[in-house]
């Protein structure tokens, strides 16, 4: 099989500059027969280049993400993820939330990513065009903004109709530079906008959506929040399995709003075939539903819904005009520097 320069940088930053694959370790590539086989097969060679023991594990795509798929997990790709040092995994829907996912991270040895379900286009511009220095150096100045703001109200809009508010609560995840130690560990490119979740009243106003799978919705969906979602309104034939994916999520109910999110990968394109690369374009922002992992019940299902060009306030102080960081001057300035680095070559983490 014949790869691209930039497919192979792609793999050669993910594995040396981000997961920190040493020679000897053992790298597991799960995928599913949709999986652009062009991915799993250069992650398995480059992973063998560098030293690792590596190997590829496929099956059928799981029909849910979360605990609902654990039923159709086989027993052998349970155990082999256990015993490997480094998990890939490319599966959409993708195997964190799930059981056999839990054990994994219980062993205190697996670095795991979520790659989903990107292409060899995607996987391309998120991990071959992107100067992740540069990158995490953005992220951790967003971070520096809305982290200290716990307890403070933020509203997001969008022109579609969105207009929604909560109070700041605190990020539920961890997203460092290099993979270094063991752990779950997301595809760069978003930056977490977490809210209390008793808090959030609005609109939401939503174009994309994770459900049983992903897509463009056939029009738009709102839905109204208080607390709790209480309305979805709506989406053509997409609501039928949005509000599938949400009762089930929900336990019953509609459920939760329990995240937002801000794209900030210089590179990322919305497709509307890769959810993974979706969310990462700038100013879009990935919206959980469901129950919040820490309470009973949680994680057993995690559909998102994706809004574009959002603007956003802390306070009185708008962070985000249409998509655009615009405040504070320093966060501002390092968002307006990121761009698709096309001709650098891979660097292994030191």
């Amino acid at each position: 099989m014949s790869y691209s320069a930039g497919v192979i940088r792609a793999a050669e930053n993910l594995l040396t500059n981000y997961m920190c694959v040493r020679p000897g370790e053992d790298v597991l590539i799960t995928a599913d027969t949709r999986t652009d086989p062009l991915v799993s097969a250069v992650v398995l060679e480059v992973a063998e280049k560098i030293g690792a023991r590596a190997a590829i594990s496929l099956a059928s795509p799981l029909p849910f993400q979360g605990q609902l798929s654990d039923p159709y997990i086989t027993r052998a790709q349970a155990e082999a993820v256990k015993a490997c040092d480094v998990w890939i995994d490319l599966a959409f829907p993708y195997f964190a939330g799930s059981r056999v996912h839990d054990e994994a991270m219980k062993t205190s040895r697996v670095r795991y990513l979520l790659g989903g379900d990107m292409n060899a286009g995607s996987f391309e511009r998120l991990f071959g065009a992107v100067d992740l220095d540069q990158y995490f150096e953005a992220m951790m100045a967003f971070d520096e903004v809305f982290a200290p703001a716990i307890g403070k109200t933020c509203r997001v809009t969008t022109r579609l109709g969105t207009d929604v508010r909560f109070t700041l609560g605190a990020p539920g995840l961890n997203k460092p530079r290099y993979a270094r130690t063991p752990g779950m560990f997301l595809v760069p490119g978003t930056c977490t906008i977490a809210p209390d979740v008793k808090t959030v009243q609005g609109t939401l106003v939503v174009t994309n959506g994770f459900h049983e799978f992903y897509e463009y919705l056939q029009s738009p969906i709102t839905l109204t929040v208080d607390s709790k979602i209480t309305k979805v309104a709506g989406g053509g034939p997409s609501r039928i399995p949005l509000e599938r994916a949400m009762i089930r999520a929900g336990g019953g109910s509609y459920g939760s709003i329990i995240h937002f999110s801000h794209g900030l990968h210089p590179a990322a394109r919305m497709t509307g075939t890769s959810f993974i690369e979706d969310i990462r374009t700038a100013g879009s922002n990935a919206v959980g539903l469901g129950i919040p992992w820490w309470e009973p019940g949680g994680g057993e299902n995690h559909p998102d819904v994706v809004m574009a060009e959002h603007s956003v306030w802390i306070g009185n102080e708008q962070i985000i005009s249409e998509g655009v960081i615009i405040s504070p001057s320093s966060l501002a300035a390092k968002a307006a520097a990121l761009a698709p680095v096309w001709a650098k070559p891979a660097r292994r983490a030191a």
